[in-house]
């Protein structure tokens, strides 16, 4: 009779990998190792290329400054780099006088200077070139560092003027949102851009909703890094009678479901009444017992900001209303009504006293201007 393999031996193990094989799980986690890796060095260079850049800056500007260089002789140090490291790119005069400038718009500006290093040198140069402002530039850095845009979103968030938006139409909510929610207004916007829908002027609401699912990466990014698609058409029964939710998402910051109902008209205040409904059957029939109340946004073509106001100010349910927008808006408008905006802004804080301001308009507030007969 032969003997079974001593425990330790070679055949013992190669007996005990075959009744054992490894799985899948145990490879994954080499493979996160190594992406984990991977992230760290690209981060780390991209860390130091920024440094790098601002330090030429820095040499540039100073040198300038003293009186010791004038701007031609950039021109002869691009063509100084170029002659000795025929390989190294982007050392042009032009992105010398970047680099220059990029030093001397954020030098000694320790709230963004971590912000800098976190995003691609493209990155950089999109936020420079595109924003006038210094908390423009703040907006900016903040928002395409956490939400992970890539250049392209990056361009089309400052072309669709998403830091004007935000600053001249804050995102309105109810009270109970503000009460169970009190980071909401910092993940829901007053407005969103759907502009890659290409919708027609007479679309239908099955048309919004079909294209928002059909574009839904797009829209997720238009949304927020944390929302994640539940569904579309989404069922809910009351009473033995069935009903239709037009969208639902869950939020990972909020941990709480979040459901859209999509309008193609103005604002209605009986809309609320609807949303409120949804919401409840939401958090009696759908929610998990370890999420939060679920959100409410009311998505429509448009909106009367005064309406909106007096609409939540009495909602019992956790809502918001927002609109969309088809087309992208005129940036250039938009930078005016801001100036406009913080001219007005300047004088209150000079002024002893001034009337309250209509958030529609931003101009004093006219009584009855702006309700619905």
């Amino acid at each position: 009779m032969s003997k079974a393999p001593k425990k330790g031996t070679k055949q013992g193990l190669a007996r005990q990998d075959a009744t054992n094989p490894p799985s899948p799980a145990d490879f994954d986690e080499v493979l996160r190792l190594i992406d984990a890796a991977r992230t760290r060095a690209v981060a780390a260079v991209n860390t130091t290329l920024i440094e790098l850049y601002s330090s030429i800056g820095e040499y540039i500007s100073r040198k300038i400054e003293s009186a010791a260089w004038g701007e031609s002789v950039v021109e002869q140090l691009a063509a100084h780099i170029a002659r000795t490291h025929p390989g190294l790119r982007g050392y042009t005069r032009p992105n010398l006088f970047r680099m220059r400038q990029f030093y001397e718009t954020y030098r000694g500006d320790e709230k963004v200077s971590a912000l800098l290093r976190q995003l691609p040198w493209t990155h950089n140069l999109l936020i420079l070139g595109k924003s006038k402002r210094a908390e423009e530039r703040e907006f900016y850095l903040r928002m395409a560092t956490s939400e992970k845009w890539s250049s392209r979103e990056l361009e089309r968030q400052i072309n669709g003027a998403l830091f004007e938006r935000v600053v001249m139409s804050p995102v309105k909510v109810a009270a109970p949102l503000r009460q169970l929610h009190p980071d909401a207004a910092t993940v829901f916007k007053d407005s969103y851009l759907v502009e890659f829908l290409d919708l027609p002027p007479g679309h239908s609401e099955a048309d919004l909703q079909r294209g928002l699912v059909e574009q839904l990466k797009k829209f997720l990014i238009e949304l927020g890094r944390d929302f994640c698609y539940v569904g579309s058409h989404y069922p809910v029964q009351v009473g033995g009678r069935d009903f239709e939710l037009d969208l639902l998402f869950f939020n990972r910051a909020l941990n709480c479901l979040v459901a859209f109902e999509l309008k193609v008209v103005e604002f209605e205040p009986e809309h609320i009444g609807k949303l409120q409904f949804y919401l409840e059957a939401l958090d009696r029939d759908v929610k998990k017992p370890h999420e939060q109340p679920t959100i409410g946004v009311l998505l429509c073509a448009t909106k009367n900001h005064e309406v909106v106001e007096y609409a939540l100010s009495r909602a019992m349910s956790p809502a918001l209303v927002a609109e969309y927008q088809t087309r992208m808006p005129d940036k250039n408008l938009l930078q005016a009504k801001l100036h406009e905006f913080y001219e007005l802004a300047q004088q209150q804080a000079t002024l002893p006293s001034i009337e309250p301001t209509n958030p529609a308009t931003r101009q004093p507030k006219k009584p009855g201007k702006g309700r619905k007969k």
